[in-house]
């Protein structure tokens, strides 16, 4: 007991932030694996982290969301949306968690353990997402949103490039969001010989003209044609 005390201790430093009810921080790193090890011999409710996830993730995207906005008043929607899913992705979580040693603190079943759960994404994000919801629990909206902050300042930093990299992805959250469905690409022409190939891409949009893209391959240049017709329908 005197150990896990530590390894709380040691991860409240690390937060920047002092629980009032430091139960709420020990469940919030105690992965559902410890099964009826996490029971509350009172309650007879078991005490794991999935319940603090649900929630954490709601407040996480609510605060990531709230940065964006401010961080550029002139975005748009769908290249924030990108950006907001993969600022609150489970991987991305993941990246915060080793910031600050999550993975030390986290109570996990000897079997687990042993499987390197310690330094898993899917577990760490888990815990990462619990632990925001912790805060809130504990400290209110502001004790979550500086530990975020704070945490997620260099993934912010970098939130133009993730929005670049995925214009397939924006052009798909677009359409969705204007009601017309997902796109569609096709190739229309393969060119050059095996080893330097080029593809012609087009992309339908229901209700738009269709747009055609060239790239090195079809992944390049459907990426391409979303490219462009985002640049044609949402012009900067």
């Amino acid at each position: 007991m005197v150990k896990r005390d530590e390894a709380l201790s040691g991860l409240e430093a690390r937060l920047g932030y002092s629980f009032n009810d430091p139960a709420l921080l020990d469940v919030a790193t105690t992965h559902a694996s410890v099964g009826e090890g996490a029971r509350n011999t009172r309650t007879g409710k078991l005490r794991d982290n999935e319940r603090l996830e649900f929630l954490g993730d709601r407040v996480l995207g609510l605060v990531i969301a709230e940065a964006l906005l401010a961080r550029d008043p002139n975005a748009r929607e769908g290249e924030m949306a990108v950006q907001l899913a993969a600022l609150v992705s489970g991987r991305t979580c993941a990246r915060v968690a080793r910031t600050v040693d999550l993975g030390e603190a986290l109570r996990l079943a000897a079997g687990e353990t042993k499987t390197g759960g310690r330094d898993k994404d899917t577990i760490l994000g888990g815990a990462c997402e619990a632990v925001i919801a912790a805060l809130y629990l504990d400290g209110g909206l502001g004790a979550a949103q500086d530990f975020i902050l704070r945490a997620w300042v260099s993934e912010i930093e970098t939130a133009d490039a993730v929005g670049a990299e995925h214009p397939k992805t924006a052009l798909q959250n677009w359409t969705a969001a204007q009601g017309r469905g997902l796109p569609r690409y096709s190739i229309i022409a393969r060119s050059g010989p095996d080893h330097a190939p080029r593809f012609r891409v087009a992309v339908n949009v229901e209700g738009l003209a269709p747009v055609e893209a060239e790239g090195a391959s079809r992944q390049a240049a459907e990426r391409a044609a979303a490219q462009a017709l985002l640049a044609r329908e949402k012009p900067s």
